[in-house]
């Protein structure tokens, strides 16, 4: 075997970076402060980035960092602030989920490698094209893909220049990445921006199925399945872990270090797992690899497992036996601690040492010499010192010049003027340019990236027409709508197609005036048949929720808007969905409150809608929600579960909050909240910038949702938005359980 496997290994702090690049890594991953999705691990200081990538690449270990949240509007300048700081900082990548981060860095930052961050959600084939177009220089695919598509999409993302990276270990979410939202309905804190409470770890009030965790997966572990990904030719196997410790990290990223060693060097396997099993985890599946979506993926504790697996393994039953084995287990975890502590000792992560000596003679150049630890450089001027008669270079105007080399990289020295006369003189850009050239020579020799300033973007005009109304149906019986209202109709498709069907189609094609809207989530054939649809139907105009129908939209010439499960937060990630992909208008997310949103600024010509009628998703998974609530027969999910079960269940958390757990035909299981959201405040609030104002008018997510008669709704809604204000208190009796704490709280 030659091609390389890369093994990248999770950094919450410096400790654990040690731990990974003595454990054998290829490569670390880490967060700052602030801009990434963990913001519960301890992350690093700018200055610790420095010093943790100078200490990598003596070892020949890669460091990607993660920038892997939505952006809010007042956060761009800042945020372009860090990218000028990090631009130079040899980063070998930076790990992405907001659309408009993408713009910023192609355009301004173009030496910066993007990596797609899991929160993109990427699980088809246009999606890969999407995240190329965009500047994606690698992929992290979901981690729902089994090995199959996973090697379908790999073998695309190679011919287009792709890299993909799969998760190979660690905790598993049992919702899609980047389509949860329950942490932030029920907390105000989001997995989009790195705060998320693991509500899917929380204990319910038992369920039918005698469960009291029915959303708790194992661990995600693919150790035994590393053949299969190499015949993928995935690029990068990632672990999990930026919350874990040092000790973690070792162990984990250690234990497949010599898995892939072992293969490389004789196409066998280790057989032994047990020092997996030694650290933090919920005992393991590699289910989603496998494609077998069984009951078998849970288990009903989110606490650590491996004291209960060493008692198990050692088959310990008494209570003696079992303490015995627990103290031997920790007893294992602190030796390895102290080894470990061993191993990482010398690894300095100080700031490099630098001197300078500026030697200045009169009939002879300028001379700075300067002294690192590995090297040193002279440069001299390119024109002799003269006799100043003004105007002359001073120790303290060098010392001014030069003190910016004292920076997250150098620690540098008083600078040495021993050899320095005064009253002599030379052009300040012949200064300037040694400076530059001193730069470039400590920087590697690679140029050094200067500066940007982002152009302020063009203030928003308000819009001088009332805002119109548009609506969601998912039932052709809806269709009756299209006689009382000149709104926008959309028309729900669903996540699963039956193959070969044409019933979508033919709706379509019978009610020319319904405008498709793709969902978020479509997998493999049901990505085909979405896109058979766009084909056949050639639709005037579409909603898209997934940016690999999008992309086959923009290139079949077909107007489409950006959905509200893109995550759209700002006014750089509308520019990239305009400028790269000629997309029409956008939902802004609901996840932002009035602030957030009033100084978005929308490009030209393109249109901005808000919902403020809908069901509240909390989470979408490609597993099932029923296995260990109501219970279910089968022992896994089959084709035929998406396409015709329609179940619908609650579960009750302990503080005696209910979601209602919903699943349509053609549909992913869904929990939603027990409220609606309802927000008639946006109608006075933010007139002025959106175009549309959107209500869901489906049956799916009903929770709390009474029946209502949806031709009054949609009259009371209009005359709502024109400011009748009788009409507001009766759409607000007529959903009489409802909430706008989103509008309210925000990110």
């Amino acid at each position: 075997m030659s091609r390389k496997i890369e093994l990248l290994a999770p950094g919450g702090d410096i400790e654990a970076i040690k731990a990974a690049i003595v454990a054998g890594a290829n490569a670390v991953y880490c967060g700052l402060d602030f801009f990434n999705a963990r913001n519960r691990a301890s992350n690093l200081s700018i200055d610790e980035l420095y010093a943790a990538i100078r200490l990598a690449h003596e070892y020949n270990c890669e460091v990607s960092l993660t920038l892997n949240v939505v952006i809010l509007e007042h956060e761009i300048p800042t945020l372009v602030k860090l990218l000028n700081q990090i631009v130079n900082s040899k980063i070998d990548g930076i790990i992405v989920q907001d659309l408009g981060l993408f713009n910023l860095v192609k355009k301004y930052f173009p030496t910066l490698d993007i990596h797609a961050s899991t929160q993109m959600t990427t699980h088809n084939e246009g999606q890969i094209l999407f995240l190329n177009k965009i500047g994606a220089s690698r992929v992290n695919l979901s981690r729902e893909l089994n090995l199959a598509e996973i090697k379908s999409l790999t073998a695309l993302a190679h011919e287009n220049n792709v890299l993909t990276e799969v998760f190979v270990h660690g905790a598993l979410c049992i919702a899609f990445s980047g389509q949860c939202y329950s942490s932030s309905v029920s907390v105000g804190n989001s997995g989009n921006r790195g705060r998320c409470s693991q509500a899917c770890r929380d204990e319910y009030e038992i369920t039918a199925a005698g469960n009291k965790y029915p959303l708790n997966l194992k661990d995600n572990s693919a150790y035994f399945d590393l053949p299969e990904l190499v015949d993928a030719k995935v690029d990068s196997l990632k672990v999990e872990g930026r919350i874990k410790g040092a000790h973690y990290v070792y162990t984990v990223t250690d234990t497949w270090r010599k898995q892939i060693n072992r293969f490389i060097d004789s196409g066998k396997l280790v057989g032994d797992d047990s020092n997996l099993h030694k650290v933090f985890n919920r005992s393991f599946t590699n289910s989603f690899l496998k494609g077998n979506l069984s009951k078998d993926m849970f288990i009903d504790s989110p606490r650590d497992y491996s004291s209960k697996y060493a008692a198990e393994s050692k088959s310990a039953t008494s209570e003696e036996q079992i303490k015995e084995v627990s103290k031997k287990l920790y007893e294992d975890r602190n030796t390895l601690g102290i080894a470990l502590a061993d191993k990482i000792k010398d690894l300095s992560i100080a700031k490099l040492s630098l001197t300078i000596s500026i030697e200045a003679k009169r009939g002879l150049p300028l001379t700075i010499t300067t002294v690192t630890p590995k090297d040193t450089f002279i440069v001299k001027s390119s024109m002799n010192l003269t006799t100043a008669a003004k105007n002359s270079i001073t120790t303290e105007m060098l010392t001014k010049r030069f003190k910016n080399f004292n920076n997250t990289t150098y620690m540098l020295a008083p600078i040495n003027f021993s050899q320095f006369e005064n009253h002599l003189n030379i052009p300040f850009k012949e200064i300037t340019s040694m400076k530059k050239k001193l730069a470039f020579l400590l920087n590697d020799s690679v140029k050094i990236v200067a500066p940007v300033e982002i152009p302020k973007l063009p203030k928003n005009i308000k819009t001088e027409t009332t805002p119109k109304l548009s609506l969601l149906i998912s039932d052709e019986n809806d269709a009756h709508l299209l006689d009382i209202t000149n709104a926008d109709i959309y028309f729900k498709m669903p996540e699963s197609f039956k193959e070969g069907c044409t019933n979508h189609s033919d709706i379509l094609l019978r009610n020319p005036r319904l405008i498709p809207w793709f969902p978020a989530v479509l997998i493999g054939k049901d990505y085909i048949e979405a896109i058979k649809i766009l084909n056949v139907v050639k639709p005037a105009k579409i909603v898209s929720n997934n940016t690999g129908v999008a992309y086959k939209a923009y290139e079949l010439g077909i107007e489409w808007i950006a959905g509200p499960l893109l995550n759209t937060t700002n006014s750089y990630a509308l520019i990239t969905l305009k400028e790269e992909l000629n997309c029409a208008g956008a939902f802004i997310s609901n996840e932002i409150n009035r602030n957030q949103i009033k100084n978005i600024k929308r490009p030209d010509n393109f249109k901005l809608i808000y919902s403020i009628y809908h069901p509240i998703l909390l989470m979408t998974s490609r597993q099932c929600f029923f296995q260990r609530t109501v219970g279910c027969k089968k022992p896994s999910i089959d084709p035929a579960c998406m396409l015709s079960c329609q179940k619908a269940t609650t579960i009750t958390n302990v503080k005696g909050v209910s979601f209602a757990v919903d699943k349509q035909k053609g549909g992913y299981p869904s929990i939603y909240n027990h409220e609606q959201f309802l927000n008639l405040e946006a109608i006075k609030d933010l007139s002025g910038l959106f175009d549309e104002f959107f209500i869901d008018l489906t049956d799916i997510g009903a929770g709390s949702k009474e029946k209502l008669d949806k031709i009054i709704l949609i009259q009371e809604f209009e005359n709502a938005i024109i400011g009748q204000d009788k009409s507001k208190e009766v759409i607000k009796k007529m959903v009489s359980v409802s909430t706008n704490n989103q509008y309210q709280q925000g990110l």
